[in-house]
Parts: structure tokens; sequence; C-alpha cells
């Protein structure tokens, strides 16, 4: 009676030892430094979808939403708050590698973080409510021609972010004065398609893969994808803006960085869970289903090599 007595001590207190090292473990997360429903939100749930799948992670994957200046708020968080956080990684699109090599996006320069990983492109469109008059591209550059205050742009942050630059490339392919464009400025892409669905605004030139949803239960209709030839799959439909006379293009890099002062060992903890989760069902599934396509895994340690390879 004793030893079983002994025994059952033994095992609560290994219970308790367990339960007390599965407390401390810190919680592995992925920020997407805007409202949910955007592309930064869509760049992290592809991750944990694999993550998770593979089990390359000591915990499951949280998703945590930090909005604010569609990422300049908390990329100035993580290199002042928490720049050796080894349990972190945040979502980037190129669209803020343009704003940090531009100046525009923070006080700190674009090597003031490690670029951990490049996951995949992206494509940006140009998108209308369901129920919009405008059935082409056509439609909405002759309305834009015709009287520019008709037609209001709900873009993903100010002028300079890359929705502003897709409608400003647009215009500028119609002949138009950018100064004439109007539009409404937003926090993510998910925000404008809201305002989109609303009325509040007539086309929204975002991403293809954030809007995969309001495609395929008929919310939105998507004029034109910007990339140099039609998407495959269940894109294949929608004709690029290039084939209806206005070459416009912009191919949109997703993927994630880590605090200036991670440990390399780190980086390279997080790089090899990420080849895991490439490897799953459910990750390769993820990028078909909204139209992103695939890159080799693609580490980049610096701001240099990410321009190095085309982003």
């Amino acid at each position: 009676m004793r030893t079983l007595y002994l025994f059952a001590l033994l095992l609560i207190g290994g219970v308790q030892t367990a339960h007390a090292a599965q407390a401390e473990m810190p919680q592995p997360r992925c920020i997407a430094p805007a409202r949910p429903g955007g592309g930064y939100d869509l760049t992290c749930r592809i991750a944990k979808l694999g993550l998770d799948e593979a089990r390359a992670l000591p915990a499951r994957l949280q998703i945590d939403y930090r909005p604010g200046g569609i990422g300049a708020v908390m990329f100035d968080a993580v290199v002042e708050q928490s720049p050796d956080d080894a349990n972190t990684i945040v979502a980037f699109s190129s669209g803020a590698l343009l704003n940090l090599a531009s100046g525009k996006f923070s006080k700190y320069g674009p090597d003031s973080v490690k670029w951990l990983v490049a996951i995949g492109v992206d494509h940006g469109m140009i998108a209308v409510d369901a129920r919009s008059p405008y059935l082409t591209l056509k439609d909405l550059v002759t309305a834009m021609k015709a009287d520019p205050r008709k037609v209001l742009f709900g873009i993903g942050g100010s002028a300079g972010s890359q929705d502003w630059m897709k409608a400003t490339l647009l215009a500028r392919q119609a002949g138009l004065d950018r100064n004439a464009m109007r539009y409404v400025a937003f926090e993510g892409g998910g925000e404008a398609m809201t305002a989109l669905m609303t009325g509040h605004v007539q086309a929204v030139p975002g991403d293809i893969g954030e809007a995969v949803d309001l495609i395929e239960t008929h919310r939105i209709r998507v004029l034109a994808v910007l990339s140099d030839q039609r998407l495959p799959g269940r894109f294949a439909s929608i004709p690029t803006a290039k084939e209806q006379g206005l070459d416009v293009q912009w191919p949109i890099v997703r993927g994630f960085y880590m605090g200036p002062k991670v440990a390399e060992h780190d980086l390279r903890r997080w790089g090899n869970a990420l080849q895991r989760a490439a490897g799953t069902r459910a990750y390769v599934q993820a990028l078909e289903t909204h139209g992103i396509v695939p890159t080799p895994m693609l580490c980049i340690s610096s701001f240099r090599d990410a321009e190095s390879v085309g982003i």
C-alpha cells in the first residue's frame, strides 16, 4: 500500500510538472499587422494551416491582429519593443518593402529587422461589387474618363501604398491625370472590400488572394487580374488588364520577418518549420485556392537579399 501511495504521488507530481512546462512554453505567434480579412491575415492563415498539419512547432500557431499604418506601427514595435522575440513572426508583403525603401513606412530602414522567408506571389486585381453596372475593365475606364468623380476607389493604405499605385497605374494607362483619381484610404484590404459591398466605393484595386471567398460567393466581380498572363485553375476565366488594352501588372510577394536581435538558430528553426509546412497538403491547397503562385521557400535575411530575388 505504501508503495502504491508513493507511486501515486510521483505520478501526480509528474503530471503537474508536465502541465507546468506546457504552461511555460512560449506560444508561437504570427502577427497580421492589419485587421482581419486582408493579405496579411491570409499570409498568417496559410502558414498556420501548414505548420499545424506538419506539427512543426511545439504548439499550434496563434494569429494576432495588430492594425496600424498598414504594418508600419507593428514594424516600429518589433524594432523597439520586441527585437529578440524568438517566438513571433510578422507577415509582410512587397508593398511594405516598397514603402520602406521610399522612407514612407517607418523611421527605421528596411535592414532594421530580419527578413525570414518569402512564400509565394499573389497578384493585384481590379474589383467591383457584383451589382455594379461595370461589367468589364473598359466600362470602368470609360466611366472614369467621362467623369472621374463618379468612380471612387477604396484602397488599403494611403497615397503611396500598393493599392494606391495600382489605381494610379490604371488611371495613367487610361490617359487620366492621377490627381483626378478619387480614393478613400482604409486600414487594410478587408475594410476596403466591406466598403465596396456596402456601396461606399465603386472599385477596389485589391489582391486576388484575399478575395477568394467574395469571388466564389458572387459578392464581388473581378474585372481584371494584374498579372502578365491569366492565372491558372479557378481564376482562368478572369482576363488580365493587359489583354484588355491596359498593361498594368502588380505581383505581390508574401512572407515573414522577425526582430533584429533574434538569434540565427531561431531564424533557422522557423525557416525549417516553414519548409516542413510547405510540404503539407493543407499548405499546398491553400496556395492553390487563393491563387498564390508558389515559389521556392526563399530565405531573405536582409533587404539586399530581397532585392536580389526581385521582391
